[in-house]
């Protein structure tokens, strides 16, 4: 998913890629690499201000075309991706920080001139320049876009200064950056005339600065992904595509995830560029880590796939990983942004709130209403699943559940048929009201297909209870030898009578030792294929033939079960759907998940290190803590952030895209990571047994998370084959 978001959004990433292919940038990069070290424009630098993409940030009154950063992030993304030459970047960074100033007339004369395709470089605090009565005094390091600036912005303490190129004092040196495309160089200042401008905030400009490179990093890791994507489509090697080889695959899957989660961190930065001081750190930190940080190993996973031609001059590969590698070392080094994202992540987490785009406020009253009414009332009966609001039964359960808001997606009476927009104003309104949202376990994603699919007698007997939390709900698929493989299960249903009985084994059934119900499927024609012949039944778990034995786990807990079936008897009024049906209901259910949308909450797992990092429970120093308090931040931020995106996309009216499927392998993979994070920081506590060690407790029960919905490896398979469209076989 690229950076833009909005259909206009989407037009303006077309104009840029267009304007791309039509002057072959990378062609003229390769043709023209000395010219553009030395600082001279690009041929096509005249066409892209003639377009207005240099200013289209920048306000109609100085010139500029009016739009937000969010738009020129979209243009430094495509640019990134298209890899356009020339000093696109440093001058719109530039000018971006300027336009941050309240200087007035020196402020609108400098846009103009930006605006207008005016060229600049950004010479931040941290180079050393010193201003005197004299004038400025001082050598820079590398600069970007330096060799082709016609204004500087320096800094020289915590004041800013606009210098012309032309001034008396003013010296650049041009030097061979590793970008072939973008030039670099060392600015020499003596006893330089400049004008001062006020109100300019140096973290405010190295977070524009920092966003802005992250937006186009995130260009060049869609490159990266697309084009590998597409190589081992068209790879051949024994006869087949090369991404059809699973371990390809796996590797092709996890730089798409590495793509989208640049994408989401480095748009989540330059949206918090107009949040307060702390949250902007966190979004802008984040892209650093997870975008900035990320780009490089990119490229080089990019040449992986590709092989020994990616090695090649000829190639276009390296011209991206050496953008990269510029982007990466400009952005500051990855423990800097540990620290800082770290020292700000004890205060909380990223702000993910969701944007409600409402125009009438007749659904929000009439929640409003009925959540007044359940205020008054209580749970006061515990569930089985766990003693707590949201699954405990009573007066408050009953009164939602018949209101419709247990499982506001579904049909009426049921649920309320509610959208993405409906979903997250009651989402809001239960938290307004300090009211804990109802679940059903693993209910919430069983219960909504008998709601679909169910016959009136079978919604009669079982819809109510389970909406109510009277009644738990399982789901009987994994087999000992079908494992994920669904298709393949064994477990036999044959006819007797006005039903059929079940004979087989279920394994790793959540919470089946304390369901009412369960949807199973079942083989119910031994002679068809592996997908047909399959049928879904509804079953009662208290029935006669049907054995449940906890399995306990390593952490000591029994939350899975494997389920025997001795000639279970289950009428015909207990099928779900159609006999011979199994696989498609199998598929409904699965995507059942993908019909309820939800606002951006905290993954949880910045709790267990700022918790560590307070108390000082952390072995090595509180430095390496924060550092890793950052790493676990961002890695959680980016993947909320992709969840932002994915519901505003939704919101707007797009239909379901690929996020849910990369999010969930993101999150399989960050739930590990932040476990072992923790354990690694409180060192020899990590020795102690699970009951005095919350930490060894959570590390032993990380297979309930990156198991229990699917192992990694076969959210990858998903992720290559349907989200991709890599070959199966």
């Amino acid at each position: 998913m690229p950076v833009a978001l909005t259909a206009d959004q989407t037009a303006l990433a077309e104009a840029v890629s267009g304007f791309a292919d039509r002057h072959s940038t990378r062609e003229y990069t390769r043709a023209n690499t000395d010219r553009l070290a030395a600082g001279e424009l690009p041929s096509c630098w005249a066409d892209l201000v003639a377009l207005g993409l240099p200013g289209v940030h920048l306000p109609e009154e100085v010139g500029g075309q009016g739009g937000t950063l969010d738009e020129i992030a979209v243009v430094l993304a495509e640019a990134g991706r298209a890899l356009l030459p020339g000093p696109l970047l440093p001058s719109v960074l530039t000018s971006t920080i300027v336009a941050s100033s309240k200087s007035g007339a020196p402020v609108e004369d400098a846009l103009r001139r930006f605006a207008a395709g005016g060229t600049g470089a950004t010479i931040a605090p941290d180079h050393g320049v010193r201003a005197a009565d004299t004038g400025l005094t001082g050598a820079t390091g590398p600069v970007l876009g330096a060799a082709s600036a016609e204004v500087f912005l320096v800094a020289a303490g915590t004041r800013w200064f606009l210098v012309e190129r032309a001034t008396e004092g003013v010296r650049v040196e041009a030097r061979a950056g590793s970008d072939l495309g973008r030039d670099l160089g060392v600015v020499r200042l003596q006893d330089v005339a400049a004008t001062e401008l006020d109100g300019i905030d140096a973290e405010y400009a190295e977070a524009v600065a920092t966003a802005f490179m992250a937006a186009e990093a995130a260009g060049v890791i869609r490159w990266c992904s697309d084009t590998a994507t597409e190589y081992v489509k068209a790879r051949k090697q024994f006869g087949r595509p090369v991404g059809a080889f699973q371990a390809v695959q796996h590797r092709t899957a996890q730089l798409l995830i590495t793509s989208e989660l640049a994408t989401s961190a480095a748009w989540d930065a330059v949206r918090g560029l107009a949040d307060d001081a702390a949250q902007r750190t966190h979004a802008v930190a984040g892209a650093a880590i997870i975008t900035l940080g990320r780009a490089v190993h990119a490229a080089v996973e990019c040449l992986g796939l590709h092989g020994a031609i990616g090695f090649t001059w000829e190639h276009d590969l390296h011209l991206y990983w050496r953008r990269a590698i510029s982007l990466a070392g400009l952005g500051g080094s990855a423990e800097y942004w540990e620290r800082r994202l770290g020292e700000v992540a004890l205060d909380g987490p990223r702000n993910f709130a969701v944007p409600l785009p409402e125009t009438d406020s007749t659904f929000r009253d009439w929640v409003s209403e009925i959540l007044d009414r359940a205020a008054a009332l209580d749970n006061p009966n515990p569930s089985k699943i766990g003693d707590h609001d949201s699954a405990n039964t009573g007066p408050r359960r009953t009164l939602l559940a018949d209101a419709g808001l247990v499982s506001p997606p579904m049909p009426k009476p049921w649920g309320i048929e509610a959208g993405p927009l409906e979903q997250l104003i009651l989402q809001d309104e239960y938290d307004r009201h300090g009211i804990a949202q109802p679940g059903m376990g693993i209910g919430q994603w069983v219960v909504p297909i008998v709601l679909q699919r169910g016959t009136p007698e079978q919604l009669a007997r079982l819809a109510a209870p389970a909406l109510r939390g009277e009644e738990i709900w399982c789901q009987l698929m994994s087999e000992p030898e079908a494992g994920s493989d669904v298709a393949s299960l064994s477990l036999r249903a044959t006819r007797d009578g006005g039903g059929w009985r079940l004979n087989g084994q279920k394994i790793w059934t959540t919470l089946a030792h304390r369901s009412d119900w369960g949807l199973l499927l079942a083989r119910t024609d031994s002679e068809a294929e592996r997908h047909r012949g399959l049928t879904m039944f509804l079953v009662d778990m208290h029935g006669e033939g049907v054995t449940v034995r906890p399995i306990t786990q390593s952490s000591g807990n029994a939350e899975f079960n494997e389920v025997f079936f001795d000639d279970a008897y289950v009428p015909d009024d207990m099928v779900l759907g159609e006999v011979g049906q199994g696989w498609a209901l199998t598929l409904e259910t699965l995507a059942q998940e993908r019909l309820f949308i939800g606002g951006v909450r905290d993954p949880g797992h910045n709790a267990r290190l700022v918790g560590i990092v307070e108390r000082e429970e952390y072995a090595g120093s509180r430095e390496n803590a924060l550092r890793a308090l950052g790493r676990i931040s961002a890695r959680g931020a980016a993947i909320s952030a992709m969840n932002l995106r994915e519901t505003i996309r939704r919101l707007d009216g797009h239909g379901i895209g690929p996020a849910t499927s990369i999010s969930k392998a993101a999150a399989s993979m960050l739930h590990t990571d932040a476990a072992a994070a923790a354990l690694e920081l409180i060192g020899p506590a990590a020795a102690l047994n699970e009951q005095d060690s919350e930490v060894v407790q959570h590390e032993l029960d990380i297979p309930t998370w990156v198991i229990g919905g699917g192992t990694l490896e076969i959210q990858l398979n998903t992720i290559a084959t349907f989200v991709m469209g890599l070959p199966r076989k």
